[in-house]
C-alpha cells in the first residue's frame, strides 16, 4: 500500500510511519523541514516537506496514496481549527478516483471522561473534559464519512509511553532535574495506557483490515495508579521514588484545562480490537518495564533531534 502519514516526526506519527515501512509498505511522511526530512528518510520513509496549515504542500501526495493517516497534533490556540481542517482535507483527498481508500485518524480516550469504578468501550457515551471538548464532533465526521470506496477508522489510544515518552516523560524529567516526579492530584487515579510500539502495530492492522466506519480503543491491560507509575519513574531516574503532588487548582493555573485530563480515572476496554483485528498489546505496562523506558527516554533526550 502507498501510505501517507501526517506528523511523521511526532511521538506517535514517527512510530506509526516506521511500523508501516517495516511492514513493507511505501510510506510518505509529512515533515516541516529538510532536517526532519533526513530523519524520516533514515527509516525508509519518503519525506514530504510541508505544513499542516498549508494543504497545498501535501495534498497531492495524499491524493496519490491509498491509506491516509492523521497523527499530527498542533499544540496552539488553533489546535482544533487546524485538526478539523486537516481531517476535512484528508477526506476530500480520499474521495477522488474510484479506487479503495482508507483514512485513519487519531483521537484519544480522554473523550470518555472519568469512568470512576466502571469500564467503557466504543459504544459508551462520551463526556469530554474542556480541553478535548471539540474532539468528538470531528471524530463523528470521520466515522460518518465511511462508505463506498472510502473506509474510515478512528483510533482512541490511551496515554502513550515508551521511547522518548509523551506524558510519562515529564515524570522522568522532573525526577531527574527536581529530585521528585511531579504529578497532578494525589495520584490515586488510573490512566488507560498503551506502549507506542503496540499502538503503531495497531495502525498497521487497522489499515490492512477490511473494516470501515469503526471506532477502536487502543489500551493495554495495566491498572497501575498514576502514583505507582510516578514512584517507579522517580526511582529509575535516581530520585529514590520521591513524588511531588500538585493540587488540581494550582495545575490549572499553570497548564490550563488539560490539568483536568491528567486526573481522570479511566478503565477503557479494547477487546473489540482483539476480536476484530487480532491485536494484543505485548507490553505489560509502564511500571513493568520502567528501567528500559527510563533508559530509552534518557537516550532520546541526549540525541540531537
Amino acid at each position: 500500500m502507498r501510505v501517507f502519514v501526517t506528523g511523521a516526526t511526532g511521538f506517535i506519527g514517527s512510530a506509526v510511519a516506521q511500523a508501516f515501512a517495516r511492514a513493507g509498505h511505501e510510506v510518505y511522511g509529512l515533515v516541516r523541514s529538510k532536517e526532519k526530512a533526513a530523519r524520516v528518510a533514515a527509516h525508509e520513509i519518503l519525506p514530504v516537506v510541508g505544513d499542516l496549515a498549508e494543504p497545498s504542500s501535501w495534498a497531492a501526495t495524499a491524493r496519490a496514496s491509498t491509506v491516509l493517516i492523521h497523527c499530527a497534533v498542533e499544540y496552539s490556540e488553533h489546535q482544533w481549527t487546524l485538526h478539523k481542517k486537516t481531517v476535512e482535507t484528508l477526506l476530500e483527498c480520499a474521495t477522488g478516483p474510484r479506487r479503495p481508500r482508507k483514512v485513519i485518524a487519531t483521537s484519544g480516550v480522554w473523550v470518555y471522561g472519568d469512568t470512576k469504578e466502571g469500564m467503557v468501550d466504543e459504544s459508551s457515551a462520551l463526556a469530554p473534559p474542556e480541553a478535548v471538548g471539540p474532539r468528538p464532533a470531528v471524530d463523528d465526521t470521520i466515522v460518518k464519512a465511511s462508505g463506498g470506496h472510502l473506509k474510515t477508522i478512528l483510533i482512541r489510544p490511551g496515554c502513550v509511553y515508551g521511547g522518548a515518552g509523551s506524558l510519562t516523560a515529564s515524570w522522568f524529567e522532573s525526577a531527574a532535574r527536581g529530585g521528585a516526579a511531579r504529578i497532578v492530584g494525589d495520584g490515586t487515579n488510573r490512566w488507560a495506557m498503551v506502549h507506542v510500539h503496540d499502538l503503531a502495530d495497531f495502525y498497521v492492522r487497522a489499515a490492512e483490515s477490511p473494516y470501515g466506519g469503526e471506532v477502536f480503543n487502543a489500551t493495554d491491560r495495566s491498572r497501575f495508579t498514576v502514583l505507582e507509575c510516578a514512584r517507579a519513574a522517580s526511582a529509575a531516574a535516581g530520585a529514590g521514588g520521591k513524588v511531588e503532588t500538585i493540587p488540581v487548582a494550582e495545575a490549572r493555573k499553570r497548564m490550563g484545562p488539560v490539568a483536568d485530563c491528567l486526573v481522570l480515572d479511566q478503565n477503557v476496554d479494547s477487546s473489540k480490537a482483539a476480536r476484530l483485528l487480532g491485536w494484543q498489546p505485548r507490553h505489560g505496562g509502564f511500571v513493568d518495564g520502567i528501567a528500559r523506558y527510563h533508559a530509552s527516554w534518557k537516550a532520546a533526550n541526549a540525541s540531537p533531534r
